[in-house]
């Protein structure tokens, strides 16, 4: 096979099966996929850095290996794109902020470390909101993302540099992160699969901090399949992370390839759905829980009334969080350095350089969180946010004792026009209506595509939430659900994205 468009257009799972085949090499994977960032990242801008010289030397020590007769990982010649929040060893890492443009860092972080390990070729660094925050990736210091679908339109946030390239096939694989449905809010408005792991069960040792107790790595990928076979390859204990879980990785690669939902019982969260919700993306919602009892799976509603709090509850932790994290950032170790000229004091260095390097909403919340944290607020309400977020996970745990898994659509909308939100915080904070309970939980939740929204003609996503530790229940359901939908249309959904 030598048509790039068609090695592009391979799974992650077809391609390292044509390289572990010899049909391929690694080498000529990746050269088709940098050709495809050629083509096509001008419009789209998923990626911030491309590393063109570093991914063919990993490719051509990945064929070197096989060559050699050497056990390569099941993944091993697949190309990948890294978001910009982690560590990579002399490649730019910037996390979308100005304060850290330029920045190599002299380490990779452990998600890097394992990738590289498993023979996976990372690409670069995609784009992303700064630190992290946001919901449309129209926060980068480094300008807006395209979805693929429509370049006018957002491709969710904080990972939308991550969604948009496997969105517009320019990678198979993506990494992102997820604090408070970054890696599910994206795949949902792309037509592409996002997993947040339990949280601990991927490191982030090595990844930028924003909420300490919320953030968590996970894969993005085309397919159910694509995205269990990375999860496997960058989750694990790792010592180097105190919040890191000491137990197996669950066994989500085997839950993909069995994909049933017979005598499982699903949960549809009765909060999710009502105002504010798109008609079309509450049909096909409606169409995928359809799916579900014809595949045999009991469904019943679940009422889990504290949900309704926790977009308040996370507007409080996360910035209580990320005004202590971001506080490393001071101009007098690493980043952005203004006003050094020997005019002015080390506190006037660092406000100038503050003052510069962060944009609007990073400030926005450095300020709330800092105003939660300060006396004689911090009970009324960082303290009151963290007695809601006690209610949600009991919540969660009153669900789990009667269902297997809950579901709910992943966002109310269909992605929205780049700079409709732009000065409106509250609509733009509205997008993670639906994720942010699992993350406060620390639960594994999956968004998967579940058809098109009759309204625009774009992606909407099924979020599937399984308990903590039982990440394979995602793929199981997951799986079964992109079958039948599979078996419907004829196809996967992303096929049906506009060509670039």
């Amino acid at each position: 096979m030598t048509d790039t468009t068609a090695i592009t257009r391979l799974t992650a799972a077809e391609t390292a099966e044509k390289i572990a085949s010899g049909a391929l090499t690694a080498v000529e994977v990746t050269e088709a996929h940098l050709a495809r960032i050629e083509a096509v990242d001008e419009k789209v801008h998923a990626f911030l850095h491309v590393d063109r010289e570093g991914a063919l030397a990993q490719a051509r020590a990945v064929d070197a290996k096989r060559a050699a007769g050497e056990e390569l990982g099941p993944l091993a010649g697949v190309p990948l794109a890294l978001k910009d929040i982690f560590t990579t060893e002399g490649v730019p890492t910037t996390v979308g902020s100005k304060i850290l443009e330029g920045w190599l860092p002299p380490y990779d972080a452990t998600v890097t470390k394992r990738l590289k390990a498993a023979g996976i070729v990372i690409l670069g660094k995609t784009n992303m909101d700064e630190f992290a925050m946001g919901s449309s990736t129209e926060n980068s210091a480094y300008g807006p993302t395209g979805n693929p679908w429509d370049l006018t339109r957002i491709p969710g946030g904080s990972g939308g540099g991550s969604s948009a390239a496997i969105a517009s096939f320019q990678a198979p694989l993506a990494i992102g992160t997820d604090t408070g449905g970054s890696i599910r809010q994206p795949a949902a408005v792309t037509g592409t699969v996002g997993v947040k792991p339990t949280y601990g069960g991927v490191s982030r040792y090595g990844m930028v901090a924003f909420s300490s107790s919320l953030d968590q790595g996970g894969p993005c990928a085309r397919t159910v399949l694509d995205a269990a076979l990375l999860h496997e390859a960058m989750a694990g204990h790792d010592p180097l992370d105190s919040t890191s879980v000491d137990a197996p990785v669950p066994p989500v690669v085997e839950a993909a390839r069995a994909g049933s939902v017979a005598g499982m019982r699903v949960g549809v969260v009765k909060q999710f759905r009502g105002e504010g919700y798109q008609a079309g993306v509450v049909q096909r919602f409606d169409e995928a829980v359809a799916v579900l009892k014809e595949l045999g799976a009991e469904v019943v509603e679940v009422d889990c009334p504290s949900f309704d709090l926790a977009l308040s509850a996370y507007y409080l932790i996360a910035p209580s969080e990320c005004s202590s994290n971001l506080a490393r950032f001071d101009a007098m170790r690493y980043g952005l350095r203004v006003g050094d000229d020997g005019s002015h004091s080390a506190e006037d260095v660092t406000a100038l350089s503050r003052e510069a390097g962060f944009g609007d909403e990073v400030k926005r919340r450095i300020m709330l969180g800092t105003y939660a944290l300060s006396s004689g607020y911090y009970d009324a309400y960082y303290g009151s946010a963290q007695k809601v977020r006690t209610l949600i996970k009991r919540d969660f745990e009153s669900a789990f004792e009667r269902v297997d898994v809950l579901v709910s659509p992943t966002t109310p909308t269909t992605a929205f026009p780049i700079g409709e939100r732009a000065d409106d915080p509250m609509a733009m904070y509205l997008a993670d209506l639906c994720t942010i309970p699992a993350n406060l939980a620390g639960n594994a939740a999956m968004s998967l595509p579940c058809g098109l929204a009759p309204e625009d003609g774009l992606p909407v996503g099924l979020q599937i939430i399984a308990p903590a530790m039982k990440d394979e229940r995602l793929y199981q359901v997951g799986a079964a659900v992109e079958a039948a939908f599979v078996e419907k249309w004829g196809h996967h959904l992303i096929e049906e994205a506009p060509s670039l």
